[in-house]
């Protein structure tokens, strides 16, 4: 039976923290829950799955880090793994009950013959009843090109280590060699999707409607694609939470909307042109 830990690493996600680990916890044996110098009422919703979930959580508030500290902080998560996997949950990444089950299932059946899971993604845009065209992911993992994300990692891969500064960081193995650049047929897809929020206000904003959020790199102005009416959210958006905890079910504001009317045109031709320059 293959043991499977997932690692949490956050700093001001108080929207949907507790949405991302409460999530994937029942399904993993372990959650490494690190905070890394928040400033809003993540904290206290961190203290409180810690207090819930006392056995399955290790929660260690390790303080504000660098760009260039990051790869150390994953580095000291996985130096502590005792797990033959794990999977990588950001403090903005909803699962569904059945995408999570079948990434573990996956892993139990495979996990000595892959080396990494990768999952397709819902990037939202505006709020959560928006998401972003398919045509907008550029990541090339499995064989595949999309709205992806490498998200299980087999422990033992030989030398595997955390490099990189946030915004190009990754795991590699000992020679250096970006995990998902080692043997292709080692990476496999699962059709196991989640609701990411990068795009979205993270931060508690106190209620009211959705912003988006001001960090560079970030902000992401585009109408999106509406989820149709009866959409299957993750399940864990219609399960009990604390009062400090606000609802996911904020919509967009006027002013978004303004600004991304203007510029979703321009971004859908970038894409088109973007697609046709790679030979897709």
């Amino acid at each position: 039976m293959m043991k499977v830990w997932a690692h949490c690493l956050v700093r001001n996600e108080a929207r949907f923290c507790w949405f991302a680990v409460m999530s994937v916890l029942p399904f993993v044996e372990k959650v490494l829950l690190w905070d890394t110098g928040s400033t809003d009422s993540t904290v206290e919703i961190l203290k409180e799955i810690k207090r819930r979930e006392k056995s399955k959580v290790d929660l260690n508030f390790v303080g504000k880090i660098s760009a260039e500290e990051f790869a150390l902080v994953r580095q000291a998560m996985f130096d502590v793994t005792l797990s033959d996997w794990f999977l990588v949950v950001d403090g903005d990444e909803v699962w569904w009950d059945r995408s999570v089950e079948k990434v573990i299932r996956l892993i139990g059946q495979r996990g000595d013959e892959m080396e990494a899971v990768v999952v397709p993604t819902y990037n939202l845009v505006g709020d959560v009843f928006h998401y972003q065209e398919e045509a907008a992911g550029r990541y090339r993992l499995a064989g595949r090109l999309g709205q992806l994300s490498l998200r299980g990692v087999n422990r033992r891969i030989p030398g595997l280590a955390s490099a990189g500064a946030h915004g190009v960081w990754g795991w590699v193995d000992g020679s250096g060699k970006m995990i998902q650049d080692r043997e292709k047929e080692r990476i496999v897809y699962a059709k196991a999707p989640y609701l990411h929020a990068t795009h979205l206000l993270r931060a508690g904003s106190g209620g009211g409607e959705a912003e988006v959020p001001k960090r560079k790199g970030k902000l992401k102005y585009e109408l999106g694609v509406e989820f149709s009416r009866d959409f299957y959210y993750p399940e864990v958006f219609f399960r009990g939470r604390p009062a400090i905890v606000e609802t996911p079910w904020v919509k967009m504001n006027s002013g978004y909307k303004v600004r991304a009317l203007f510029a979703t045109p321009l971004r859908k031709i970038k894409r088109r042109v973007w697609k046709k320059g790679v030979g897709y």
